[in-house]
């Protein structure tokens, strides 16, 4: 098959942006391009990317997207544009498996998520279920179930896609898709983004609809599109709100002030990724930017609190599976992921409300730190290790895994919004993610600084 322009489809590879423009003005069919889009997905050799191919629904949607477009009744910037989606949303008439096979047999969704409703209605294709790490609970994206997504920017040995998110990013990364949704816990858009080299955007926790997601940890769990630009990011935020036309404003690049933190965030952080966030650093201060460096009481606090009491993530994990780890699921699981959920058992109730007591007072404290200004540093401390060492041996996995959610961990549980965006690469040429943030609630300010200052981050 050949596109409109004689050439052989790389239509996944390319930005909502342009896909938009071809397919606004007639130059693009929505058909062609769905077809062209499930075309590449079969023919690429890493079948671990998607679980669920949607071709039936995907043709269907893509032929009424066309019709809409050829008569003049577009639905909006992103009608006819091909959208996967992360195996934790209800599509209707087939299970969420949530990357675990003892979800197999689940009853089919009697509907979409809302979430997903809400794209369908701007016209977005979904052409099909992305993989990721089992019931979300991992940020090296590693499934033994349904395999491992190879990072697409390796070269030199298979490396992880990063997770919780790792089929989204790598279909994004890999050229298939121009966006696929993922959902965020501790890390697990902004880390596979990073590590794959594309955009990844988490909002604040509930500026979404949250009906039919299945829930990781439901005081953490966020939701954000992985995909090529912070426009493209824009543009699916609207939608996802139920707004027509994207209302963050595209401003001029402006003096910034902008806080990154001494402590916490650089510990064990590999020298490559030091010397690409600083080069970025040392890029927007030529613009204008003004640097502060402190330290964030929280990031000392947190571990502390985690040492005392448990991860919050885990303690709500365990009461979400509990049921399950007791039962005979629990053998069909990931062994990793039942050993981590089963450590939340050893979080009381008042263990819990002591958590969640101290997360109000050290949101509180960080937010009178910062203000509304935004927040910097390395999106993960490393860049994408390989996959062999993870899966061989328990203690590097765990070792791994920890210092891999450090960093976004601390925004997931300070309740801020963010965007990792490419700054350069590191060990290997591996991507190195730039992290960027604000408060909880700052997302229309922090969208319009990320997409200002996109291509000074990039470099």
């Amino acid at each position: 098959m050949t596109n409109s322009f004689g050439a052989p489809p790389s239509f996944g590879a390319m930005s909502i942006a342009e896909l938009s423009g071809l397919l606004q003005t007639g130059k693009l069919d929505a058909v062609e391009l769905t077809q062209s889009i499930l075309e590449e997905i079969g023919r690429h050799p890493d079948k671990a990317i998607f679980t669920t191919l949607l071709s039936e629904r995907a043709l269907e949607e893509a032929a009424a997207s066309a019709k809409r477009l050829r008569e003049g009744r577009s639905l909006g910037i992103l009608d006819g544009i091909p959208i996967a989606w992360k195996d934790l949303f209800d599509i209707e008439g087939i299970p969420t498996t949530a990357g675990s096979s003892v979800l197999a047999k689940a009853a089919p969704a009697a509907k979409d998520a809302a979430i997903v409703d809400l794209l369908k209605q701007a016209g977005m294709i979904a052409v099909g279920r992305t993989n990721m790490s089992e019931f979300a609970f991992s940020g090296i994206g590693i499934n033994p179930i349904y395999g491992t997504p190879k990072n697409p920017c390796s070269t030199d040995t298979p490396r992880i896609p990063g997770g919780s998110s790792s089929g989204s990013a790598v279909a994004v990364a890999a050229g298939l898709v121009p966006v696929a949704m993922g959902t965020d816990t501790g890390g697990s858009i902004r880390i596979p983004a990073g590590f794959n080299g594309i955009v990844g955007y988490k909002a604040t926790r509930g500026r979404y609809l949250m009906d039919g997601v299945f829930p990781l940890a439901k005081s953490l769990d966020a939701l954000g599109p992985l995909c090529r630009t912070v426009q493209d990011a824009v543009w699916i935020d609207a939608a996802m709100r139920g707004v027509g036309t994207p209302i963050t404003p595209r401003k001029p690049a402006r003096p910034l002030e902008i806080v990154i933190p001494t402590n916490g965030v650089f510990d064990g952080a590999e020298q490559g990724v030091i010397d690409a966030f600083e080069a970025a650093v040392e890029r927007l201060e030529k613009t204008g930017a003004r640097i502060t460096r402190l330290a964030f009481p929280s990031f000392d606090r947190l571990p502390q609190l985690v040492a005392a009491y448990g991860p919050l993530v885990t303690a709500e994990a365990f009461a979400l599976h509990r049921e399950r780890l007791a039962g005979p699921d629990a053998a069909g699981m990931d062994p990793r992921v039942v050993a981590r959920t089963k450590l939340g058992e050893r979080t009381t109730t008042a263990d819990y409300l002591a958590i969640l007591d101290a997360r109000r007072q050290m949101t509180a404290e960080t937010e009178a730190l910062v203000g509304d200004r935004l927040v910097a540093f390395p999106s993960v401390a490393h860049v994408a290790p390989p996959i062999a060492p993870l899966l061989a041996d328990d203690e590097t996995f765990f070792a791994a895994n920890g210092k891999t959610l450090r960093n976004t961990g601390f925004g997931n549980f300070l309740d801020w919004c963010g965007v990792s965006i490419p700054c350069g690469t590191g060990d290997a040429g591996m991507p190195v993610g730039f992290l960027l943030s604000a408060m909880a609630n700052q997302d229309e300010a922090l969208l319009a600084d990320a997409m200002a200052l996109e291509d000074v981050i990039r470099g």
